[in-house]
């Protein structure tokens, strides 16, 4: 298998494919290493704009609320989710544990954002995130040219 060349460097790939290609790659990759995994991979997000405000959705399906933390500094809206799951089994003479811990976070510039009356739902998996925006007064001069 060390002669095949991995499919998504062979072609132009279609949007969307990219993880399904990586996904080829890392199955017939022969070296040890760190490999992509599209449970690791971050989550996805939308972010729309309005004259007036920001709406931020995040597809978060299996986080609870109390596994995520927003954070807005400095019109860096962050997003983490730290998820922490364990297993234990006991059978007659073993005892079976695993422990996995998934840590990612995004971070989305809004510069514009105001950092009062910030407004966050999660829903079916969804986390939906109101940021209003902040009214800046026009501060045009005008220069006259000598």
């Amino acid at each position: 298998m060390a002669g095949l060349i991995p499919f998504n460097r062979r072609m132009a790939l279609p949007a969307g494919y990219e993880d399904f290609c990586n996904m080829l790659d890392d199955f017939f990759s022969d070296g040890p290493g760190v490999r992509r995994n599209l449970a690791r991979d971050t989550f996805k997000l939308d972010v729309e704009e309005t004259p007036e405000a920001f709406t931020i959705q995040a597809e978060l399906s299996g986080v609870k609320k109390e596994e995520i933390e927003l954070e807005l500094h400095d019109g860096v809206l962050t997003i983490s989710v730290k998820k922490e799951e364990s297993a234990e089994e006991e059978k007659k003479n073993y005892i079976h544990r695993e422990r996995r811990v998934t840590s990612m976070a995004r971070n989305i510039h809004l510069g514009e954002a105001r950092p009062d009356g910030i407004k966050a739902r999660l829903e079916d998996g969804i986390l939906t995130i109101s940021i209003e925006k902040e009214r800046k007064e026009n501060r045009a001069i005008p220069i006259n040219i000598e």
